[in-house]
């Protein structure tokens, strides 16, 4: 079957692969729609792990259900990429994002089990959701980073009335800012050095106002409406240039949300944090919770995701999709995939 191939540092290459089999029960799917995400750009940054085959935001149709009795043939489903054990504390807790496994065998960020940048995937069973009829395929294929974006919200227990700053407006980003206004939030701005994504998100109704991060004036203009600083700052970006702007913009005794990830070391101004008492938490992937809220809310069209995606390209565009992603001047947030175009 076709897919699409980590080829080297910045570089793709479609190729063809087995197609997937059933093993352990697993649930086989005709892959429909996939996103492309901020984690896949770093491996593409990288090129590495060579030969990884990415894809873990996803819409499939089931053609061979394993071991799932309430699943047939052609049912549409959607799953979690994540290879939690079941038995450890964070398993038990029911915060598997977090269980020492999750990441070993997850699909499309592993070797062992390849994504959905292909015509075909397998699926851990017990991890696949039937979705209602009334999402699109493309909608579907947005539950995983919406998910993402509802963990970090509800991590930071936003209160009516704050006032929120969202650093980098890519996908997660708006997607924080978006859930930050509907749980309260009185303002919502983003930081960004893209204008053209900085505009968007406003013009999104995602954040109500956006900063240039390359401003001279940046300190300044970020703070004309909250002069004592943010009551809760999420990072969206993961480099020391954000993460420390995350923690001088939050007020005293704030919160700072960290949802972006750096591959390398980063630096911070530590005294910041101590002085102010700021509490700054991580936040990883989402609980099985979570994305099945994701996919209620977007069920129920309370939360209208398909205003994000900016293309729908084959797997032959994947890497131009990729390189307008991550161009710094292109106003594109969400690019999907259809192996079938």
């Amino acid at each position: 079957m076709k897919c699409v191939v980590l080829k080297d540092v910045k570089k793709f290459e479609v190729s063809k692969m087995e197609e997937p089999n059933a093993k352990d029960g697993s649930v086989l799917i005709d892959v429909k729609k996939t996103g492309i995400c901020g984690s896949d750009i770093h491996y593409w940054d990288l090129g590495n792990p060579k030969g990884l085959v990415m894809g873990h935001e996803f819409c499939g149709v089931v053609t061979n259900p394993g071991n799932r009795k309430d699943l047939k043939v052609g049912d549409r489903v959607t799953a979690l990429p994540i290879s939690p054990c079941g038995h450890c504390p964070a398993c038990l807790s029911g915060n598997p994002q977090y269980c020492p496994e999750t990441w070993n065998k997850a699909v499309g960020l592993s070797l062992t089990n390849p994504g959905a940048y292909a015509e075909k995937t397998a699926l851990r069973s017990d991890l696949v959701f039937k979705v209602p009829s009334n999402i699109t395929d493309s909608e579907v294929a947005m539950v995983e980073p919406t998910a993402v974006g509802l963990h970090a919200v509800n991590l930071a227990n936003i209160k009516i009335g704050d006032k929120v700053l969202v650093i980098g407006a890519g996908i997660i980003g708006d997607i924080c800012a978006m859930f930050a206004k509907m749980n309260g939030a009185s303002y919502v701005a983003v930081s960004e050095t893209n204008k053209e994504r900085g505009a968007k998100s406003v013009s999104l109704k995602c954040a109500d106002e956006w900063f240039d991060a390359k401003s001279e004036n940046f300190t300044q203009e970020v703070r004309k409406n909250c002069p004592y600083g943010y009551d809760v700052v999420f990072d969206c970006s993961g480099n020391s240039a954000a993460v420390s702007t995350a923690l001088t913009m939050a007020r005293p005794n704030g919160t700072v949300v960290m949802v972006g990830v750096s591959m390398d070391t980063i630096t911070i101004p530590s005294i910041v944090l101590v002085m102010s008492e700021l509490k700054v938490l991580g936040a990883i992937a989402y609980t099985k919770e979570e994305f099945a809220q994701c996919i209620k809310l977007m069920s129920e069209r309370k939360i209208d995701m398909l205003r994000f995606v900016d293309e729908i390209v084959s797997l032959d565009g994947v890497q131009e999709a990729y390189e307008r992603l991550t161009s710094g001047v292109d106003a594109a947030i969400k690019i999907l995939i259809d192996p079938n175009k």
